[in-house]
């Protein structure tokens, strides 16, 4: 299939997230947690598309719920009023969100935020944190994956992700530190005057998935405040880790958010969240808005009736399930690395971890950097749980789902023990 895909699909495939050597697998079929490939090979599912799949594959209720909603059209060049009823439930789970504006993707739905925020304030520039990944819009995307040699001595640097990115991106975007509130709140004043906002990932899984200090947000709300930026929070990954998402977790209230993956149903999705005031940019009652924003699919029918039935499904029961189960596979994999002489453990919070192997504290992009001897180690674990019957991301990450049960708890673990031990023969 590989060979097939070659000629009409540049590397094989439309995303470079799901490339492997020597070829990847192609998926056959999913339900619950499991996943079946074209040669019959069963998996556990541990990656769940990225996160975007919280209840795994093929939950009879959004599959219901999609059903209906295909016998009666698929979009509209009209609105209905499922995007209401979920705008309605995701401004009812989160204090910070009065409205909501729906789009495709994650990626959009922070193009969207970022415009927005340039769009209130009038500003030019923005500020991310190193290391961070926020889908892939130009500005975005700075200083995604920087290597030491491009790093700042005293503060970081704005490092081009893609090659032909224009110099002026570079120069709208202000590089902060994650997790050092004092270097970030200085860099932030600095350029205070010309900044839109601020966007943040209260966990960001590229740069280690580390979770933010509570002194880290709270310094970064007092001073987007103090210099009249906006703070956004990118919760398009964190908000499954509550029923109010991290900024609940954190009790944080960002004027923006932008969300997507989980509130989709398993179908594309992304959205801009916040209160009225900003929000008002996209408003088009009183003539061209400050912001237009358009999208054929934004806000069909299918994604926003499957992205209401998944959240329905995420009450106060299904986050407890699924932290004891994320606490269960850390505490488990963690221990695997102790008895196997190993060093390495895990990071993050409720139904996402990130596997390290290295033996310092994990806080940030850098310490999150891999030297050779631990991508070495990194690449061995990952082949090691594929060929044990589980699929994780080839960097560490797993995001676990509703359908998990204890047995798949206990499965999951077992099979990142006996990837650690070939790890460890291999030291």
């Amino acid at each position: 299939m590989y060979d097939r895909a070659l000629a009409s699909l540049p590397g094989g495939n439309t995303r470079t997230t799901v490339f492997m050597k020597p070829y990847p697998i192609y998926a056959a079929r999913g339900e619950g947690c499991r996943v079946w490939d074209v040669d019959g090979n069963e998996y556990i599912d541990c990656i769940n598309n990225f996160t975007s799949l919280i209840h795994g594959h093929a939950h009879p209720a959004l599959v219901e719920a999609a059903k209906r909603q295909l016998a009666l059209g698929t979009a509209f060049g009209l609105p209905t009023e499922s995007e209401i009823d979920l705008a309605e439930l995701l401004a009812s789970r989160l204090p910070s969100v009065d409205q909501v504006r729906f789009a495709n993707s994650g990626t959009e739905a922070v193009m969207m935020a970022l415009k927005a925020a340039r769009a209130f304030t009038g500003r030019p520039k923005i500020a991310k944190c190193e290391g961070a990944y926020h889908g892939s819009y130009d500005y975005a995307e700075v200083s995604l994956d920087p290597t030491p040699e491009a790093w700042g001595r005293n503060a970081p640097v704005s490092v081009a992700y893609a090659k032909g990115t224009p110099d002026n991106v570079l120069a709208d975007v202000i590089t902060i530190p994650f997790n050092d509130a004092d270097a970030a709140v200085g860099l932030i004043r600095e350029h205070g005057s010309e900044l839109a906002c601020v966007l943040v990932d209260p966990m960001p899984n590229r740069a280690g998935l580390a979770p933010a200090d509570k002194t880290y947000l709270d310094a970064l709300r007092r001073i987007t405040r103090e210099i009249g930026a906006l703070l956004i929070f990118d919760e398009v990954i964190t908000l499954r880790l509550g029923y109010r998402g991290a900024q609940g977790l954190w009790d944080i209230d960002p004027d923006l958010t932008t969300l997507g993956k989980i509130i989709g149903g398993d179908f594309p999705v992304g959205a801009v969240a916040g209160r009225k005031e900003f929000m008002a940019v996209f408003d088009p009652r009183y003539g061209k808005p400050a912001l237009p924003h358009g999208g054929t699919f934004s806000a069909n029918p299918v994604t926003m009736r499957a992205g209401l039935a998944a959240m329905e499904l995420l009450e106060a029961a299904a986050f407890a399930r699924l932290d004891a189960i994320g606490q269960a596979v850390r505490t488990g994999i963690d221990d695997a690395f102790r008895q196997n002489g190993v060093p390495g453990g895990t990071v993050g919070l409720g139904s996402l971890l990130k596997i390290h192997f290295a033996d310092r504290p994990i806080r940030d992009y850098r310490s999150a950097y891999l030297t050779e001897q631990e991508a070495q180690r990194q690449a061995i674990f990952s082949q090691g749980l594929l060929n044990r019957g589980v699929l994780a991301a080839g960097y560490g990450l797993m995001a676990l789902s509703t359908p998990m049960t204890d047995a798949d708890v206990d499965a999951i673990i077992a099979a990142a023990s006996g990837a650690l031990a070939e790890v460890s023969a291999s030291v």
